[in-house]
């Protein structure tokens, strides 16, 4: 086989070989402690946290998030409740035609709902936009072929419109 110096020179070799792979290993265990270190400090500093404790300092983060989740839904209730009472309707006259601005929560055939008003007034519908992302706003101008129309008569019967629907 080997001779006995080259099979102790190859033990010593190894044992050189692990010291030096040990180093890395040292370095990096350092390395992800002052890691873990510096996380644990960002979330004490977020959560206002008192604790030095790793443990309680999750915790404290826990909580943290489970109070920051409450208020969220919080918030979204409040947003919905705010939607759900959104209802106006501006109307403008100029000469013959409307600008009729309606704003309401979302929900079915409110446009279709406008148009029939609109047509049982007779009137022609010039230019219309509408959008139903977050809420149902249209903004119409409509146009008075007779001319007997005021903005009281108009805007009670898109309000009616609405009504219907809802």
């Amino acid at each position: 086989m080997y001779p006995k110096h080259t099979h102790i020179n190859t033990i010593r070799e190894r044992g050189r070989e692990t010291e030096r792979d040990m180093a890395p290993t040292r370095t990096s265990k350092v390395e992800r402690r002052i890691a873990l270190r510096r996380k644990l400090h960002i979330l004490r500093t977020i959560t206002n946290s008192k604790s030095v404790k790793k443990s309680s300092i999750i915790m404290d983060a826990f909580f943290y998030i489970y109070k920051l989740k409450l208020q969220l839904e919080a918030i979204r209730r409040e947003y919905q409740n705010l939607i759900n009472q959104i209802q106006e309707v501006k109307v403008e006259k100029f000469g013959t035609k409307f600008l009729v601005r309606v704003t309401c929560k979302k929900g079915k055939d409110f446009l279709v709902s406008i148009m029939e008003a609109f047509e049982k007034l007779n009137l022609s519908i010039f230019q219309a936009t509408t959008t139903c992302k977050h809420f149902f706003f249209m903004q119409a101008i409509v146009e008075d072929e007779n001319q007997v129309l005021e903005v009281k008569d108009v805007t009670e019967a898109v309000i009616m419109a609405i009504q219907k629907v809802v």
